[in-house]
């Protein structure tokens, strides 16, 4: 896999961050407007993306999408709301809440089909892992943040997919790759 070589400016990161708290913030003002596309076409390639929301550094929602599906900043605008308002696993984030969220941006590479689990680099590599109907993904980030080496990353993906922990290395299961530029 050839290096993400997808990079942006500390202006559009910054944009990018100050478009997922508005659309966080303007869910209860009834502001539904996504922004006009901005002149910067970096922001406007087809790119994946998650959005990642914490309060005191715990998790309170993350949603994204694995490939674009339209411009980069309306993904990160409609993942932004998803990740507030539709993560099933916490109710929806309050007003109070809006004002005190950590904002995490993950834009992500193409992702690739991965066909040696020994080349995975943890925190450079986020992980995809499908049998059958199962399918898990990991950020790269995530397998950093707990500290773990790339087959407990291996291993908590196939747990993330429903599947037992050694299933990665089973004939049948799709392991797939790709990196990510994270702020």
């Amino acid at each position: 896999m050839s290096d993400f070589s997808f990079r942006l400016s500390e202006k559009e990161k910054q944009y990018l961050k100050d478009l997922v708290a508005s659309s966080i913030k303007g869910k209860f003002s009834g502001d539904d407007e996504i922004p006009a596309e901005p002149d910067d076409h970096k922001l406007t390639k087809e790119l994946g993306a998650f959005v990642t929301l914490k309060i005191g550094g715990s998790l309170r929602g993350c949603i994204g999408n694995v490939q674009g599906s339209g411009p980069l900043y309306k993904t990160i605008w409609n993942m932004a709301r998803a990740a507030a308002f539709q993560d099933p696993r916490f109710p929806p984030v309050t007003e109070d809440e809006a004002e005190v969220l950590e904002i995490e941006i993950s834009v992500l590479s193409p992702v690739n089909y991965c066909r040696s689990p020994e080349q995975i680099v943890v925190g450079r590599h986020g992980l995809i892992v499908q049998r059958g109907q199962n399918v898990g993904l990991l950020l790269p980030q995530v397998a950093e943040e707990q500290g773990w080496d790339k087959y407990e990353f291996l291993s908590n993906t196939c747990r993330k997919a429903g599947l037992p922990e050694d299933c990665w290395n089973k004939v049948g299961t799709d392991i797939f790759w790709f990196e990510a530029e994270i702020f």
